[in-house]
């Protein structure tokens, strides 16, 4: 795994906010707290947890043009924006939430591959410290956090299994695979594709499995982040 750093409070305007580096990979993530919910939550007492994903111009070798420009957000970031939610509402107990929303903003500051895993595992701490505060100045009875959940790239390139892909070993990969996991060793979500060459079995045992390794180690960075 590439080295990875998570610093917690980067934006004191914030709820809870995190700035995560895996490699050249930067993620700025910030959870807002809102006393409303969408319309199909309205009167039933559960709250909400989504997000909102975005990279920055420079953030890549070539200048990426502003979605806002376009007047449209691509296909690209709708899904990695629902991915990040899913992963999100997977760990909390939206009915200990109450009628509150959890916007999680994710701004890719530099990217080199993994910005998805990244984000996610950024955003996981910066729900937490948000949350923490609603149980800390009352808000909140308990904290709605069931478990903790991080995420992390794996692949074959050249045959070999990888941990981790930067950008060029992702561009050539054999299998390119997301994986996001609990705290507990549950899947949240995994994404597989072979760019190149069909994978087995054994092949899909084996990245999983280095997955499951990385995640454990972005577990416990998570955990020295949120101080628990």
């Amino acid at each position: 795994m590439r080295p990875v750093e998570i610093v917690t409070g980067p934006l004191m305007t914030a709820e809870g906010s995190a700035l995560i580096k895996v490699g050249h990979t930067h993620v700025l993530c910030a959870a807002t707290i809102e006393d409303s919910v969408p319309p199909f939550l309205r009167n039933s007492g559960k709250g909400w947890v989504t997000a909102e994903y975005s990279m920055l111009p420079r953030a890549t070798a070539k200048r990426t043009p502003r979605e806002v420009n376009k007047g449209r957000p691509s296909g690209r970031t709708h899904e990695i924006q629902r991915l990040i939610g899913r992963s999100m509402r997977a760990v909390v107990d939206t009915s200990k939430l109450g009628e509150r929303t959890v916007v999680i903003d994710c701004d890719v500051l530099q990217a080199d591959g993994g910005t998805r895993t990244a984000s996610i595992t950024g955003a996981y701490v910066s729900l937490a410290v948000a949350l923490r505060q609603l149980v800390t100045y009352g808000v909140l009875k308990a904290n709605p956090l069931r478990d903790m959940v991080a995420a992390t790239s794996v692949g074959l390139v050249g045959g070999v299994a990888m941990l981790d892909l930067c950008y060029d070993e992702d561009s050539q990969a054999d299998v390119d695979m997301n994986v996001v996991m609990t705290g507990a060793g549950k899947f949240v979500e995994v994404q597989a594709t072979a760019e190149h060459i069909p994978f087995d079995d054994a092949q899909m045992c084996l990245l999983t499995d280095l997955a499951r390794a990385g995640i454990a180690q972005l577990l416990e960075i998570q955990k020295k982040a949120i101080g628990i």
